[in-house]
């Protein structure tokens, strides 16, 4: 098992690479650049001043030397300034993943609370009526999109509720009950999906293994469906379920962008996609490869625990 997370680490640099070349070329085939932003498009401004702004910026070179000064920039740890702020962008996206982080998490979290319950309810129960409840629900989440969702909400709860949290980020170490408020709607709403895929999965899963020759066998010793449940079935049931997790954590962080903007929370989707409107290269540059770390340790992970799950697993290379 060792061998085998140094070697998925290992190939985490040249999939990190890959994608900073594809995020670095696409941010810079955009319409306009940050020198554009800069002096707005009504703006008398001679060739030689525009000329300035590329040197300062850095956009006068090669895009080819443009990537490898990044790149070296980043093997001594630096992700570079914002060309908005001049600030590092290291400190940036540190203050904007702690929300991010939060939503994702907190997300997931309810999606497994609600959904293997669930699932194993409207396995066991089939055709009753939590299981057609349970189809209902994973109907909805399904086909509803989750800004559609979020904007529903945020109108139901300010407009009908006259309800509204704090528009103001608060850390849930700093008040845990006025973060809870604020995180509430945004959690409903990204974990709807999640939820429902979760739960789908679960119930199949399940209904697969109850159907095996192993549980036939249990039951014909005399076994209690109960036992059955907790010591075979629900076990091996979950590794297909494990097995997809960390692709829909992922989607997690690829839709938090879409909800962060429509709560307002300052999240790192919020500072990635003023950024790209900004034409903030390396806070853009630096967001993505966060995410992209993000996404390719929590598959990590889902492999360390299904190799868990599932003895027969073994990663010998």
């Amino acid at each position: 098992m060792g061998r085998y997370i140094v070697h998925r680490l290992i190939l985490l640099v040249p999939t990190l690479l890959g994608i900073s070349v594809l995020v670095f070329v696409l941010l810079r085939l955009l319409p306009g650049n940050v020198v554009d932003v800069f002096v707005g498009h009504e703006a008398v401004v001679s060739q030689a001043q525009r000329q300035a702004l590329y040197h300062r910026f850095g956009l006068d070179a090669p895009i080819s030397v443009q990537y490898l000064r990044w790149l070296a920039g980043i093997g001594h740890g630096d992700l570079g300034l914002s060309l908005r702020t001049g600030q590092p962008v290291m400190r940036d996206i540190l203050d904007r993943l702690a929300v991010t982080a939060e939503l994702t998490v907190l997300s997931a979290c309810l999606a497994w609370l609600i959904a293997i319950p669930l699932g194993v309810l409207a396995a066991v129960r089939r055709s009753g009526g939590v299981d057609l409840a349970a189809h209902m629900i994973a109907l909805i989440g399904l086909t509803v999109p989750s800004f559609w969702l979020a904007t529903l909400l945020l109108l139901v709860t300010s407009v009908y509720l006259r309800w509204q949290p704090s528009p103001i980020w608060v850390s849930p170490f700093e008040s845990p009950g006025t973060n809870a408020q604020q995180m509430i709607l945004p959690v409903l709403s990204l974990s709807a999906a999640l939820t429902a895929g979760v739960m789908r999965m679960m119930r199949s899963s399940l209904l697969d293994v109850l159907g095996a020759e192993y549980v036939r066998t249990a039951r014909a010793k005399g076994l209690a469906g109960a036992a059955i449940l907790a010591r075979h079935a629900l076990r091996n049931a979950a590794i297909p379920v494990i097995t997809v997790q960390g692709i829909q954590v992922g989607y997690l962080l690829g839709g938090a962008v879409v909800i962060e903007q429509v709560y307002g929370l300052p999240g790192l989707g919020w500072e990635i996609l003023n950024g790209i409107y900004q034409r903030d290269y390396p806070l853009v540059q630096a967001g993505v490869l966060c995410v992209a770390v993000g996404f390719v340790l929590v598959n990590l992970l889902v492999d360390v625990v299904y190799a868990y799950v599932d003895p027969r697993i073994r990663y010998d290379g």
